[in-house]
């Protein structure tokens, strides 16, 4: 006794559907958010001259990363990638806050900058020459065959009674 899918060849359309939307959803990027953007309404409410660093920390908290030599500058950066398949991660959108301040801890500029504000950097290819011999493995293995003497270790006579 067969039903009416059978019949009609609905289930094989069904199966193919399903397996096509299964296909689709499989293909649809893994998106992340990655670092520390700040609220924008909180951000618009720093005025610059106005707050120091504690003002700062107290509203938007802590930056991702501050200026390495005397820390006039706080850095808030923010990155989203979507990864599709098996391929390699895309940046889809990175921002950046940069919160200078002057030597009195006060706020002294905003800037915000985008994905198309940076910069690819190209690798250098060259490698740093070192200084001595390269020798072969049969240099090293082999190389101080005879080159010790009895007295120079202080344990040498000890076994030759």
């Amino acid at each position: 006794m067969q039903t009416k899918i059978f019949k009609n060849g609905n289930l094989i359309r069904l199966a193919v559907a399903g397996s096509m939307v299964i296909a689709v959803t499989a293909c649809a990027p893994r998106i992340s958010m990655r670092g520390n953007l700040p609220d924008p309404g909180l951000l618009a409410t720093i005025e610059v001259g106005q707050v120091n660093k504690h003002g700062v920390v107290k509203l938007i908290g802590s930056p991702s990363s501050a200026a390495p030599f005397q820390g006039e500058s706080w850095y808030y950066i923010s990155e989203r990638t979507e990864t599709r398949a098996f391929f390699e991660p895309a940046v889809v959108d990175r921002k950046v806050v940069i919160i200078r301040f002057d030597k009195k801890g006060v706020v002294s500029e905003i800037k915000e900058l985008g994905l198309k504000d940076g910069h690819d950097i190209a690798m250098v290819d060259r490698v740093t020459p070192t200084a001595g011999k390269e020798m072969t493995l049969l240099k090293q293995l082999f190389g101080n065959i005879g080159r010790f003497e009895k007295g120079a270790n202080p344990n040498a006579g000890i076994l030759d009674n």
